[in-house]
């Protein structure tokens, strides 16, 4: 083993939206500060991804396998490269409604309040659309919570095929608009991530080192079992030892806690934080839903999202209870995650013959519907050996299914309105839910509060058992809400930031 002869004053274990905000956050301080990422650098190409490749569905997926809780081994579509998930992510920031950080009844339980309110995450909200060069335009989202200042920048256009959707949408008395986006506006590498607006900036500062293909693989503490003094750490089949006064975990709700229930020792038999048996519990995930419409027109396949729908987000006259975000998938020629859903356009291919791949993207205007789902203790990430696995069992599925019958619905109303001459007259709206393995929107593995025995991190998330030792990705969430959780992980980095500076 390695013993690196430096000692930092930070180290960041990722570089996704939490780590790399939080380099950027803390870089001007002046404080040594060690970043390490288990990828590399992205190249370009692989990041512009809009053509049929993408649906080559191991392009994006992580070399590892997991385990699910039957034993079954699969692929996660996870990105390991500098700026994480954000690499390949649909650059959406979207804040979440004030009453989200409340006590929320469902139709199957009850979604935790905060430890903290809206109030106390709005300024960093602000802070953080203003750092990722966010576009978007108020409006009048029945659901928008209340904002100190306006986007920064303003919301893209709609494409003209998709502007004819929003207007007959608006006729039904419903209320459409702009989705909010980071955006770069370079040509090359439009969409905005935390490697160009977190790590690049920090590495401007001679304090800050980066270090790539750097696999963290534990954590160890001093003798007393109260602090954490060094990561271990994979470079090139070689264990390195780097030492620092705080260490930040950002590695994603799964992987982060993977590696706390991993540095397990003497102390912390059940691995680092967990004397509340917290650790890798109430994992949770968005359903998380495509579904398109076949145009008569074809489209380029490479536009951006544009549009989102919160009119049924607390539900409606026959739901009393939270049913979802919508918004529109962009083109699908370069939406990662649509790829990763059920087949979608072989429905349609059978529907449609002749028509190829392409061609069907090409012709197809495509939806997400996201509805919350509900922290479940038994739903977990597990370690056993060197074998991650991923315990999970779906729930709150009838809000998900209304909210999709119901979308149903303003799309025929939509098309009615519209015409022969803007989409084909199909019977069936292909669908598929978004499967296990890709593991998008994950949440709530190391969730904050008060209370260090019902929570791992306290609310400046910091850990309850260890002194020095911090999580700032979306592990933190007591809930999911029903919106993306980028922008509040953002946000929150941000906030720790403020918290540790």
């Amino acid at each position: 083993m390695i013993i690196d002869d430096q000692h930092y004053d930070v180290i960041i274990v990722g570089t996704g939206a939490g780590g790399g905000t939080l380099a950027n956050k803390l870089a001007p301080t002046g404080k040594k500060i060690l970043i390490l990422e288990r990828g590399d650098f992205m190249p370009l190409e692989e990041q512009n991804r809009a053509n049929v490749d993408v649906f080559k569905k191991e392009r994006y997926r992580a070399s590892e396998r997991w385990y699910d809780k039957d034993g079954e081994t699969f692929s996660p579509q996870t990105n390991y490269a500098v700026g994480g998930n954000t690499k390949i992510y649909g650059a959406a920031l979207v804040r979440m409604r004030e009453k989200d950080f409340d006590a929320v009844e469902h139709q199957e339980g009850i979604s935790p309040a905060w430890g903290l309110k809206y109030k106390d995450f709005e300024p960093y909200y602000t802070e953080a659309e203003s750092l990722y060069m966010v576009h978007g335009q108020t409006g009048d989202d029945p659901t928008e919570p209340p904002r100190s200042a306006d986007y920064p920048l303003p919301a893209i256009e709609n494409e003209p095929h998709i502007q004819k959707i929003v207007e007959a949408i608006t006729k039904q008395g419903l209320h459409p608009t702009t989705l909010p986006l980071s955006l770069t506006r370079s040509e090359d590498d439009p969409t905005g991530d935390s490697e160009v607006f977190g790590i690049v900036p920090a590495l401007k500062h001679p304090n800050v080192t980066l270090k790539t293909l750097a696999k963290a693989v534990c954590l160890l503490t001093n003798s007393s079992g109260k602090a954490v003094r060094a990561v271990e750490v994979e470079i090139n089949g070689q264990s390195y030892l780097f030492f620092g006064d705080i260490i930040v975990l950002a590695c994603g709700a799964i992987n982060s806690a993977a590696l706390l229930l991993k540095s397990a020792n003497h102390k912390h038999p059940k691995g680092l934080a967990n004397s509340s048996d917290q650790v890798g519990r109430n994992f949770m995930k968005h359903h998380q839903t495509a579904m398109v419409e076949l145009s008569v027109t074809p489209n380029s396949g490479q536009f951006l999202r544009s549009v989102s729908v919160n009119d049924f987000y607390w539900g409606d006259e026959n739901f009393p209870y939270p049913m979802g975000h919508i918004e529109n998938t962009g083109g699908l020629l370069q939406d990662i995650i649509f790829a990763e859903s059920p087949p979608i356009l072989s429905v349609l291919a059978k529907g449609m013959p002749g028509f190829g791949l392409q061609q069907l993207a090409q012709r197809s205007i495509g939806w997400w519907m996201y509805t919350e789902t509900l922290p479940d203790p038994n739903n977990r990430v597990r370690v056993q050996g060197d074998k991650l696995y991923l315990d999970y069992t779906p729930n709150n599925i009838e809000a998900h299914d209304r909210l999709i019958y119901r979308w149903i619905d303003v799309l025929k109303a939509g098309e009615k309105k519209l015409g022969s001459s803007v989409f084909e007259k199909l019977a069936i709206y292909p669908r598929g839910e978004v499967p296990l393995q890709t593991v998008a929107n994950q949440c709530g593995t190391c969730r904050f509060g008060e209370d260090p025995n019902t929570s791992v991190l306290d609310l400046n998330c910091r850990t309850h058992d260890l002194e020095n030792l911090y999580v700032v990705d979306s592990s933190f969430f007591p809930s999911s809400a029903g919106v993306p959780p980028a922008l509040t992980v953002i946000a929150n980095a941000l906030r720790v930031g403020d918290h540790l500076k």
